[in-house]
């Protein structure tokens, strides 16, 4: 006897799957609809490694994000409101200024960093309360944070960066700042913060100026992606800042030179200016704010700084693998990802739909072999780990290729 069997469709998708895609979505649904104390680990979900369709990895970011902004607002809402962040027994006030009509983009955000250093605590507290003073966009938040510590290496010790994120995240939240719209800047020792800081959180901000400081040892090769200007007296010879502020001039001269779609800069050497510009540094205010973040850059150069990083825009490594002076060099041409250099056992490509195409196959090569041609799958489990890792909008990825040992891909 023949039976027949009726087929429902929704959309071309058989609901009689139960990882259908609105099923999906409608399991995260109930997942998040619970209290939080009430949820099982997502990680428990028998969605959590399913494939996903783009609409699909969409929806499920936009709901896992709202959730996490939520987390930073209960987390940091009371210490924008006291105005200093506080991290185990560290603290780190701040003040603010608004400027300017909120644009439809979001507003900007510039973190603008103190001068002072190894000196009393009260001298350093004094240059945090004129560094409010000194600038003034036309539009933005911007923000003086007071230094953690009180010594010569007070804008690039270990832990800062997880300050700057906190201060990045709660802007977003609590005054609608755009991510892709985060500026960095500082003087004297805060100059020296931001030799430090504008490569190792590359990936974080829009544009970036240094007035006055010490580059010591940092590298530029991060910048890449990062616009940066330079700004010095040219008396201003302690330490030898000029000389060496002109010779970075010059290093990035030719790392442009090299890569002429990479590392837009400015020097500025201030004919017969001391350590004090007479504020003629204050046009690196508009041109920083011509420029935005790109999430997604065609090339990525990152070299680990003194305090290593997990990531850079859409590469990641293992953080315990990771060490000072490790480089990865990795360029895009469409769905097409070829390695120039990589120091890493195990080195991984995050990937969306904003980066590539992730209907089409992905092809990675090094030294000229193909070491990968297929698809790769969304899932649950790479959304969260990236929201949970960075919780900024920009930087979420659906999917992801690790290169092991430059041969082979997982």
């Amino acid at each position: 006897m023949m039976k027949t069997v009726y087929i429902l469709l929704l959309g071309g998708v058989f609901l009689g799957n139960p990882f259908t895609a609105f099923s999906q979505v409608k399991a995260l649904k109930t997942w998040l609809g619970k209290e939080a104390d009430a949820r099982k680990p997502l990680d428990k979900l028998a969605i959590y490694e399913k494939a996903l369709t783009r609409e699909n990895a969409k929806e499920m970011a936009d709901l896992l994000f709202e959730e996490k902004l939520k987390e930073i607002k209960a987390t940091y809402k009371r210490m924008w409101g006291l105005k200093c962040f506080k991290r185990e027994a560290l603290q780190m006030p701040f003040d603010c200024k608004l400027f300017g009509e909120k644009p439809e983009d979001g507003r900007s955000l510039y973190i603008s960093m103190h001068g002072g250093g190894n000196a009393p605590e009260a001298l350093n507290t004094q240059q945090w309360k004129n560094q409010i003073q000194l600038y003034q966009p036309e539009e933005g938040v911007y923000v003086a944070p007071r230094a953690p510590w009180d010594d010569w290496n007070m804008w690039f010790k270990p832990g800062l960066d997880e300050f700057f994120d906190a201060l990045i995240q709660t802007a977003v939240v609590m005054m609608d700042v755009n991510p892709d719209k985060v500026y960095l800047l500082g003087y004297s020792a805060g100059g020296d913060g931001v030799w430090r800081m504008a490569p190792r959180m590359a990936d974080r901000w829009a544009a970036a100026s240094m007035m006055a400081g010490h580059p010591g040892e940092a590298s530029q090769v991060n910048l890449r992606n990062v616009p940066f200007m330079i700004w010095m007296g040219e008396n201003d010879a302690a330490y030898d800042r000029n000389k060496l502020a002109a010779v970075k001039g010059l290093v990035m001269d030719s790392l442009h030179a090299a890569d002429p779609d990479g590392y837009i800069h400015e020097t500025h050497i201030v004919k017969g200016k001391g350590h004090w510009m007479d504020q003629e540094d204050r046009v690196a205010i508009p041109w920083m704010a011509k420029f935005r973040r790109n999430p997604y850059p065609t090339k990525v150069v990152w070299r680990q700084e003194e305090v290593v990083m997990p990531s850079l825009y859409w590469l990641s490594v293992d953080p315990k693998e990771a060490k000072h002076g490790m480089v990865a060099i990795v360029e895009k041409e469409g769905n097409t990802f070829t390695i120039l250099k990589n120091d890493y056992k195990r080195l991984t490509i995050r990937l969306n739909d904003e980066l590539i195409d992730l209907e089409q196959p992905v092809k990675i090569f090094y030294n000229g072999n193909q070491i990968f041609n297929g698809k790769v799958k969304r899932t649950l489990k790479n959304i969260a780990r990236s929201i949970d890792e960075r919780a900024d909008k920009r930087m979420i990825f659906s999917a992801e290729l690790t290169v092991v040992d430059n041969e082979k891909v997982e």
